[in-house]
């Protein structure tokens, strides 16, 4: 049977992990600023990014992608807590305890999704510093489009997870996963510069239209040209994307002895 009280002990067992580990906890909140920082400042003289971000400088436009990469770090590796508990024997005693799969899906994608939530919105703290002014509706839209996005990377990691192991198999394949994933997704410079092969696949990689969602959202009133993709066709994939792959998990995890 479903039970939301062991919904919400999976997701307050992975946030204690997650701020009992301070080191992953600094490297997470590091790691974002520091491509903001580095990427950002190497970058600027050498992409153009024209009529892309009319109105806004380099550092402004990377923002979406950087927001964008913290919630595809966060949100894929938190499965990998499915593989890790596999390991050690208690994804075992969570299959035979008297809850549904479904609940152990449902609790391992809320937890993985708000704390790539939480990750991302730390970012918006930043928005001011970069002369970006963010209302409260803007504020509140960005909120749900992470949590959108941060939904549909996770139930993708989940689902690939489900099939793992081992730790190393995990770190390999979904290394290989996510690096194209990012740089396939527009984060770093317009979608356009890409060749046509490479832009057809970024038309099936969620983060690009996580990255042209928040573009729509962070950089709209600094330039009208900044996404490339229409908003309602960035919604509608990924919560599509999201429902295929939540459903795909529950089959995986039903399936699994």
């Amino acid at each position: 049977m479903f039970s939301y009280k062991a919904v919400y002990v999976i997701v307050l067992r992975e946030f204690k992990r997650f701020f009992r580990q301070k080191g992953r906890l600094v490297v997470t909140l590091a790691r974002p600023l520091i491509w903001l920082l580095i990427v950002g400042s190497g970058f600027s003289g050498i992409i153009n990014i024209g009529a892309h971000a009319e109105g806004a400088s380099y550092m402004q436009f990377i923002l979406p992608g950087i927001v964008g990469m913290t919630i595809l770090f966060s949100s894929v590796f938190s499965t990998i807590s499915v593989v890790w508990d596999r390991e050690f024997g208690f994804l075992r005693e969570m299959l035979v305890a008297p809850v549904s799969r479904a609940t152990i899906v449902a609790g391992k994608l809320l937890s993985g999704t708000l704390l790539s939530l939480f990750q991302g919105a730390t970012l918006l703290l930043i928005a001011p510093l970069l002369g970006l002014r963010l209302s409260l509706p803007g504020f509140v839209a960005m909120l749900l489009l992470m949590f959108l996005v941060s939904l549909a990377i996770t139930s993708f990691g989940l689902f690939v997870a489900s099939y793992l192991t081992s730790l190393e198999g995990f770190n390999v394949i979904m290394n290989f996963i996510v690096l194209p994933m990012f740089f396939l997704s527009g984060a770093l410079y317009p979608m356009d510069a890409l060749p046509q092969p490479l832009k057809l696949l970024s038309f099936v990689n969620p983060l690009c239209f996580g990255v042209d969602a928040f573009k729509h959202a962070l950089l709209g009133g600094n330039g009208r040209l900044s996404a490339e993709i229409p908003l309602i066709v960035d919604v509608a994939f990924l919560v599509v994307f999201s429902a295929l792959f939540i459903a795909a998990s529950a089959v995986s995890f039903e399936r699994r002895k």
